[in-house]
């Protein structure tokens, strides 16, 4: 988009103009306050389980973080992350749209993409999908700046536990946006025309 800054900064909490002036294709750079979350937590919320947190404006990060304990690491939770590689979000797809709409979450990040439900929320309600780095889990660790608190630790353990972390310029690409674009879904496009220019047998979706 001409005019358009190389990167947008996104900060926390996330307002819903900002979000719907994004394009699939942008670069982004994301601070401020994320919470974590994986299947089980999906499914709580997805299935009409109350949040601990108001989620309103606020950012679902698919991660399962490697944290450790560290009563001097900034923030005075007492927690440290090494490691907070992007999970493959596609798992969440049978609760992510319903979650969307119900809490007002306004940015998910994750890897890989999702699908046409969470497309449709997205467009609908005003949220975008970024695309995190895969494979670098502890390069985006450098980008936590604190633990600031955890939900559900005894019930869902670490790894699935809902992790408040604040952001310092994590970067991404939205992948998804709010007008109905998926880089994912035109990727898979372009893909099997080329295979079918190429003579090759027809692929599924």
């Amino acid at each position: 988009m001409s005019g358009a800054p190389d990167v947008v900064e996104l900060c926390a909490p996330f307002r819903e103009d900002a979000v719907r002036a994004l394009r699939a294709g942008d670069r982004v750079r994301v601070g401020g306050t994320v919470y974590t979350g994986r299947d089980r937590l999906h499914k709580r919320l997805g299935e009409g389980g109350s949040s601990p947190v108001d989620l309103r404006d606020g950012a679902l990060f698919h991660c399962g973080p490697v944290v450790l304990r560290d009563d001097a690491a900034p923030g005075g939770a007492g927690w440290r992350v090494v490691a907070a590689g992007p999970t493959t979000s596609i798992r969440e797809e049978p609760y992510m749209a319903e979650i969307i709409r119900r809490h007002g979450v306004r940015l998910v990040i994750g890897k890989g993409g999702m699908g046409a439900r969470t497309l449709e929320a997205l467009r609908e309600c005003g949220c975008a999908y970024l695309q995190a780095v895969g494979g670098a889990a502890a390069l985006t660790a450098r980008r936590i700046a604190s633990v600031d608190g955890v939900f559900f630790l005894d019930d869902f353990g670490p790894t699935e536990a809902m992790w408040q972390l604040r952001l310092d310029g994590l970067e991404a690409i939205v992948g998804m946006d709010a007008h109905g674009e998926s880089l994912f879904d035109a990727v898979r496009t372009s893909s099997r025309e080329a295979l079918r220019r190429a003579g090759c047998p027809a692929v599924s979706p």
